[in-house]
């Protein structure tokens, strides 16, 4: 199995804003997450403060407005 790692390109890492570009732009074109814990460690990366019983929807909702904050 080595010999295969070595033929893979190795991707680094990516940021939390990365991946929460990513994130929002796989929902707006039609996608849905289906791991919440991804959604809510993304937001937690992000700085946001996030239960554990929070409704996906309002999740992703505080990641579009981080985001925006972000690029502004």
């Amino acid at each position: 199995m080595n010999w295969l790692k070595k033929l893979l390109p190795r991707r680094r890492a990516l940021t939390p804003e990365q991946r929460a570009k990513e994130l929002i732009a796989a929902i707006d074109a039609g996608g849905l997450p289906l791991n919440a814990a991804v959604v809510n460690d993304i937001a937690r990366k992000l700085g946001l403060e996030v239960s554990t019983r929070a409704a996906m929807d309002a999740t992703i909702l505080r990641i579009r407005m981080a985001l925006e904050r972000i690029d502004a």
